[in-house]
């Protein structure tokens, strides 16, 4: 008998279940290889249920621990929860600690800890990060994460596959951002199913690793479990550049005529700088909707845009310019490797430069943590994956979604602007 042709994500799946194959709808038990936990959703809310069923962690080595959501810890509250995760990794014997260093989603590949293949738990809705490089992860509240750590196994209902494909070239200032923004106005906020969404095609195969990132941290914002895109030389090149080489990226693939729940096909070359509107990523559209909306402050921010390579556009749009007299620019640089990197080549010097105010390596504002939330009927626009109603400061705030492109460009002229007027 043959056995049925497999989705990428089911492979990963049938593996972490000790199965050769698995198929859509059947609830399974995995083999969870990696935890992440942060601050905010971590060891402060598992700590105490350990404690009260008088439980260890099944395996130390497989549990990373980052802080970023209450940093700077410059209140008693943020000092309390961190310092709890500061002594909970003591006690449990987790060496992968990672204090101060930047936002989880971005460290922890940043630390080689992902490879394809991997079936990954985070304790954050932005985990799906890890599919960009051809891992299952997906995102857990506390007490789902409390059996993972205390048994290294989680249940599953194993996801159809929505596939998602990108033919064709991506034009001058249109970005990762620019493709998912089009994705949630086409799907909306549940079109995703809480399936599995793998992005292919070749303007997907065209993407730097942290272009794919963007993608698959964004998948929960339609819905989807996770967001996935099959490992090739691009992830093989990342891998080795942070030392998690030799991982057999060419396993895992999906076989041809693998069945799909929906396959959604889009022409990147047609593609126009997104904005969304408030409140919901779903309210994306073609920047001319929003062209010539006034705003307050712009926002470089957040795992899923203010990565390097986010930092680089908005530098490729501001380089000899300044943000307007009236605007506030910020810029939160996701980690501290990539915020060295760009002082290294002179692409944060750029962004300074333009008046960029540098904040923490840390979540802040897109979450809504710190001293520099937005204000009341503060209008922004975001490189961040969310604008809901008060996430980011003040209920009457306004937050437009867009790539930093865009932010860059509508820093600059006061008001939503679009940023191929830069590269003419």
């Amino acid at each position: 008998m043959t056995m049925a042709t497999q989705t990428l994500s089911q492979k990963i799946i049938a593996r972490a279940a000790g199965r050769k194959s698995v198929a859509p709808g059947e609830i399974v038990t995995c083999r969870v290889d990696l935890a992440m936990m942060h601050d905010s959703g971590g060891p402060r809310r598992v700590k105490p249920m350990l404690e009260k069923l008088g439980a260890k962690v099944w395996d130390p080595d497989k549990i990373v621990v980052i802080t970023d959501h209450y940093l700077p810890a410059n209140d008693d509250e943020s000092r309390r929860i961190i310092h709890i995760a500061r002594e909970w990794v003591k006690e449990a014997g987790v060496t992968r600690f990672h204090d101060g260093e930047g936002i989880c989603h971005v460290v922890l590949p940043q630390k080689g800890y992902l490879h394809p293949g991997m079936f990954v738990v985070g304790g954050d809705s932005h985990s799906p990060t890890g599919g960009a490089f051809g891992a299952y992860m997906f995102g857990v509240g506390a007490t789902e994460m409390l059996g993972v750590l205390v048994t290294g196994e989680i249940w599953l209902k194993v996801p159809h596959t929505i596939l998602v494909d990108w033919s064709g070239k991506l034009g001058p200032a249109v970005s990762a951002k620019d493709m998912m923004l089009a994705l949630c106005g086409r799907l909306g906020l549940d079109g995703g199913q809480y399936q599995a969404i793998q992005y292919a095609g070749d303007a997907i195969s065209a993407l730097p690793m942290q272009e794919r990132m963007t993608l698959c941290n964004m998948a929960p914002e339609v819905g989807a479990q996770t967001g996935l895109v099959a490992p090739d030389a691009v992830t093989r090149d990342f891998l080795e550049s942070v030392g998690a080489s030799g991982t057999d990226g060419e396993t895992w693939q999906g076989d041809p005529g693998a069945p799909l729940l929906a396959h959604h096909r889009f022409d990147a070359s047609t593609l126009e700088p997104q904005v969304a509107a408030p409140h919901s990523p779903a309210n994306a559209a073609p920047i001319g909707r929003h062209a010539g909306t006034r705003i307050d402050t712009a926002y470089i921010g957040a795992c899923t845009g203010a990565k390097i390579e986010d930092l680089r556009m908005a530098a490729r749009v501001l380089g000899g310019r300044r943000a307007a007299a009236h605007v506030r620019f910020v810029v939160a640089p996701a980690s501290a490797h990539d915020q060295a990197i760009a002082a290294r080549e002179g692409t944060l010097q750029i962004l300074v430069d333009a008046g960029a105010e540098l904040l923490a390596n840390s979540c802040g504002i897109c979450a809504g943590y710190g001293d520099d939330r937005l204000g009341e009927n503060e209008v922004a626009i975001t490189s961040t994956a969310r604008n809901f109603k008060g996430r980011m400061g003040a209920a009457s705030s306004q937050v437009y979604l867009a790539s930093p492109y865009t932010v860059a460009a509508s820093a600059i002229a006061g008001k939503i602007c679009d940023p191929r007027e830069f590269f003419k």
